[in-house]
């Protein structure tokens, strides 16, 4: 046999039913509250039970005594200490509160929503009714969030509107003094411009005034000597004694020597000052450095020692060529550096690129990945082009100012020394770069401290 569940259980159930009042029977058997089936069927004037819709006759029905005293047996257990009191009934029909007017805004009952009073009342069920009131809150508070968030973001709105204001001035006042800066500047170039173009015009005023002299010189000496060769052709004609009366003709005069070269520098100042602004601190890669190159401590310094090296046989050091690269790899910007040759005759600077061969002799040019400058025999200088470039340098350089410009493909070479422009390859590139160094005789070549390389070095130990 099924055990029967416990009284606890059963006042549980009970407790989730609705307990009737005065329960009767009616002709089908389904039990009802008596005051609440007699409201039914005057309500709608109908005699059907409202479980199964079986008619039945009002004056039918029938107390059911055994059920009123199990009823009133719940009731009593709900109301024992330490039990939970009876959900709250309606007051007029004593029946549970499950519906709630929003007209009258009250809870009702089932009876009382078939009732004349509420009958045409908009009713909801009391749980959905609950519901609506909490989603109302939520709503109210987020809709108080949302508010308070809106407040809050007008504020920062209110904030950035103002840190914007204030970029906006800091720019604008930057901009005025790069302006004013730079109007400086050019006012400074144009009058240094103004004054290399006057003293240029004077000394051209002054040379060509020479050599129209000189001109004038020449025509009027041709003419005396056109005038004497004509007296000297009629003397001719004339008897043997008249003829030896002639004396000898005018010595040719020479003009006074005029010298075309430009006397003055016609330089344009401050190019250095421009360069720094793109300078780097180039050091030397002992990895790639022939085994006859001497490198100081700091990497800064390499000169052509007497004997070879003891150094790993890596496959980036130069096996043949006495040169070496810097640390630094280029792919794109500007970037300048100088390296400091002193009183060297012999020396190789540029860039090249960095899958160059390092193994046996090779010819530095553009075509073999190669933009350099040297300087042989003390005083020949050339751009390694093919065919060479000659350079000609007023002043010997002491400091070799070098920029690369990756992206315009150009590589520039300035005489630091002298203040002047040296040179300007113009390339595509498409590899990265690195500084390149041929220290050339045994003197040392070094970096400059601003930057410039101590550079003194060559291609291969017997050059």
């Amino acid at each position: 046999p099924v055990p029967a569940p416990p009284a606890a259980t059963l006042l549980e159930k009970a407790r989730k039913e609705e307990l009737l009042l005065d329960p009767v029977t009616i002709d089908c058997g389904h039990n009802f509250c008596c005051v609440c089936i007699t409201d039914y069927c005057s309500t709608t004037g109908v005699f059907f039970c409202p479980q199964c819709r079986a008619g039945f006759l009002q004056t039918t029905f029938r107390p059911n005594r055994q059920l009123a005293n199990i009823v009133e047996g719940i009731e009593q257990l709900a109301l024992q200490p330490g039990k939970e009191p009876k959900e709250k009934l309606c007051e007029k029909h004593g029946k549970k509160l499950r519906l709630f007017c929003q007209d009258d805004g009250e809870a009702i009952c089932l009876v009382c929503d078939k009732s004349r009073v509420h009958r045409s009342h908009t009713v909801i069920p009391i749980e959905e009714a609950a519901q609506d009131y909490k989603v109302g809150m939520k709503l109210q508070e987020a809709l108080d969030l949302l508010r308070q968030m809106m407040r809050d973001g007008a504020k920062l709105q209110a904030q950035e509107g103002k840190k914007t204001a204030q970029w906006k001035g800091k720019v604008r006042v930057q901009r005025e003094l790069i302006v004013a800066e730079f109007a400086k500047r050019h006012r400074a170039l144009e009058e240094e411009e103004h004054l290399l173009v006057c003293r240029l015009e004077e000394e051209e005023e002054e040379t060509l005034q020479k050599l129209q002299e000189n001109t004038a010189f020449l025509v009027e000496q041709s003419s005396r000597l056109a005038q004497l060769i004509m007296e000297i052709e009629q003397k001719c004609q004339q008897p043997a004694a008249d003829l030896l009366k002639v004396r000898a003709p005018l010595t040719l005069q020479e003009p006074e020597a005029v010298h075309t070269e430009l006397q003055d520098s016609y330089e344009v100042p401050r190019v250095r000052e421009t360069l720094q602004k793109y300078r780097v601190d180039v050091t030397l890669d002992p990895n790639t450095a022939n085994a006859y190159l001497l490198l100081s401590q700091d990497q800064r310094s390499v000169r052509v020692g007497d004997k070879r090296q003891d150094v790993p046989s890596n496959p980036e050091r130069f096996d043949t060529c006495t040169c070496i690269l810097g640390w630094q790899r280029f792919t794109a910007g500007r970037h300048y550096w100088e390296v400091e040759v002193g009183d060297k005759t012999c020396w190789t600077l540029g860039v090249c690129e960095e899958c160059v061969s390092r193994q046996g002799i090779f010819t530095p040019s553009p075509a073999t990945g190669f933009w350099t400058v040297w300087l042989r025999n003390g005083d020949e200088y050339a751009a390694l082009t093919s065919p060479l470039t000659e350079l000609m340098l007023r002043v010997k350089p002491q400091q070799i100012g070098i920029l690369l410009d990756y992206e315009a493909g150009e590589v520039s070479f300035y005489n630091v020394t002298g203040s002047s422009h040296i040179y300007t390859f113009s390339d595509t590139f498409s590899e990265p770069l690195r500084p390149y160094f041929y220290p050339g005789d045994y003197k040392t070549t070094s970096m400059g401290q601003e930057p410039a390389t101590d550079y003194r070095g060559t291609h291969s130990p017997k050059e």
